[in-house]
């Protein structure tokens, strides 16, 4: 059984790393043609616009946080209500969205009129890409219920075929930029809204296809949506805070700065999101197993993966972001026609943030299998949360915009290192010494890692073929040594050694 659940998720790791290249590749190529077509100004507006919808999205996010673990939880159970359990929540969904449509249209005109730094010229275009990303809101809200059964029956091959669909349709998208002659902001506002919707579209008919109990019927429960409401109300709570860091600083940053400084830390966050996401590939294919080895009572079992799956994101987030941090300059002339002022150590400074933030991705996990959130609701939105102050006093206090990147990576290091180990340990029940040893071990590895590719970048120039070459392959060499040296104990090591003898020996055979 250990081993079908292994191969289930090395299986669904393979499909969602696939994805997750398409995807990769299609963003980086979309995101250098679009800046280049919209310009820095217009591309600003459009990030913080579209901030402003995401903002009231949390709240979606949040009872999608709550179904997904609940429609996971019942698969662990012997009689599982899962139609029940769907139509449910898609009713609260429904009416969610509806809701935050309306509070949307009527405090974000306001916001964009009121208090956002726009030029005259470019408001209407900006009113326009607004309610275009309401309209995308609206039905991304209402797929969430979709998104959490496949994520449930473990059916992750899907996301990496309707990526192809979703690669080509978001190129086709770019090329149309050129060709329009029209306003490229407007266009580009309707465009991705379309390819959203379709996206949306072809996932749906998937799922009504394959599990029964997406085939809507017009069904409500009570007492479901008692537990599912009171789980996602603990979960929004955590969530806003989040919610406010991310999006909430990007409306503050457009108040006291130019669009061009929102489009810096947007493009900084959207390769940070993009490392994130191959992270969240991982933890998407082994979460569910987590959840359902708690609903089975297995509980040991699901504390060894759990605490196994931390230690492994932090040391799949590092392989990616040390050759990165360090050759950041030139991987960024690959990827912009001109790199945007100050967009260097915005850049770094969401790469080290990324491996902080992945322990309290993480450690999350146990609390969310438990399904008692509600410490976790109180006290870390507070670390979020108040980023949001911290950041506008400093502003009003003339720090320069890098500032609110060096804030938002203290606390997630205060959040993964601190907070989160306390969490798990109290509600959960976890060793604390094991947490912090766990921790410990990847920020030595990490530490470590850095040394030699740190001085062969500073003695090398990094900007020619030779210099970029020699920092990668001392990078990828250096993580790899040292994770195996001091990353993994002795019967990881050992698990390891006899898996590739078996394949080397299997393909000896064939």
């Amino acid at each position: 059984m250990a081993d079908s659940n292994n191969k289930r998720i090395a299986r669904n790791t393979l499909f969602l790393y696939t994805r997750m290249m398409l995807i990769m590749v299609v963003s980086l190529y979309a995101s250098r043609v679009t800046l280049r077509v919209l310009g820095v100004d217009d591309f600003g507006i459009y990030q913080t616009v579209g901030g402003a919808v995401t903002f009231l999205a949390f709240l979606s996010n949040s009872l999608g946080s709550g179904t997904s673990r609940f429609l996971t939880f019942e698969m662990g159970k012997e009689k599982p209500r899962l139609q029940t359990l769907f139509s449910t929540v898609m009713i609260a969904h429904v009416v969610l969205g509806i809701a935050i449509v309306v509070v949307g249209e009527v405090v974000g005109l306001w916001f964009i009129y009121n208090k956002l730094i726009i030029p005259p010229d470019r408001l209407h275009a900006a009113v326009v890409a607004f309610h275009f990303s309401m309209i995308g809101t609206f039905f991304q809200i209402t797929q969430v219920p979709y998104n959490a059964t496949i994520i449930a029956h473990e059916h992750m091959d899907v996301y990496a075929w309707i990526s192809i669909y979703e690669a080509v349709i978001k190129v086709a998208l770019v090329f149309a930029l050129l060709i329009f002659d029209y306003d490229k902001l407007e266009v580009y506002a309707v465009l991705m809204c379309i390819a959203t919707i379709s996206v949306i579209m072809i996932y749906r008919i998937y799922c009504r296809r394959k599990f029964p109990e997406t085939r809507y019927k017009p069904e409500f429960d009570g007492e479901i949506f008692k537990e599912v409401a009171s789980f996602s109300g603990w979960h929004l709570l955590s969530s806003s805070g989040a919610s406010l860091a991310n999006q909430g600083v990007t409306i503050v940053t457009n108040m006291f700065f130019a669009p061009a400084v929102v489009t810096v830390r947007s493009l900084a966050l959207r390769i940070n999101d993009i490392i994130n996401s191959f992270i969240g590939n991982f933890r998407t294919a082994v979460n569910p197993q987590i959840v359902k080895k708690y609903a089975a009572k297995d509980y040991e079992g699901s504390k060894k993966l759990a605490l196994a799956s931390t230690q492994y994101t932090f040391y799949l987030m590092l392989i990616m972001v040390l050759p990165l941090f360090l050759l950041v300059e030139p991987a960024l002339n690959i990827w912009l026609d001109e790199i945007p002022e100050g967009l260097i150590p915005f850049v770094q400074l969401a790469l080290v943030q990324g491996l902080f933030q992945s322990f309290d991705t993480s450690l999350y996990v146990p609390i969310y299998a438990k399904g008692r959130i509600r410490e976790n609701a109180i006290i870390s939105p507070l670390f979020d949360s108040l980023q949001l102050p911290l950041i506008y006093v400093l502003f009003k206090m003339g720090f320069l915009p890098v500032t609110l990147a060096w804030v938002s990576m203290f606390a997630y290091a205060g959040l993964g290192l601190i907070v989160k180990p306390l969490l798990v340990h109290y509600v959960v029940g976890y060793e604390l010494g094991r947490i912090m040893k766990m921790e410990c071990r990847c920020l030595a590895v990490g530490a470590v890692s850095a040394v030699v590719p740190f001085i062969l970048s500073m003695n090398v120039d990094v900007n020619t073929i030779t210099g970029f070459a020699l920092v990668l392959f001392a990078s990828l060499v250096s993580v790899a040594v040292f994770v195996w040296v001091l990353g993994l104990d002795r019967n990881m090591r050992a698990f390891l050694m006899g898996w590739v003898k078996d394949k080397l020996g299997k393909s000896d055979y064939n």
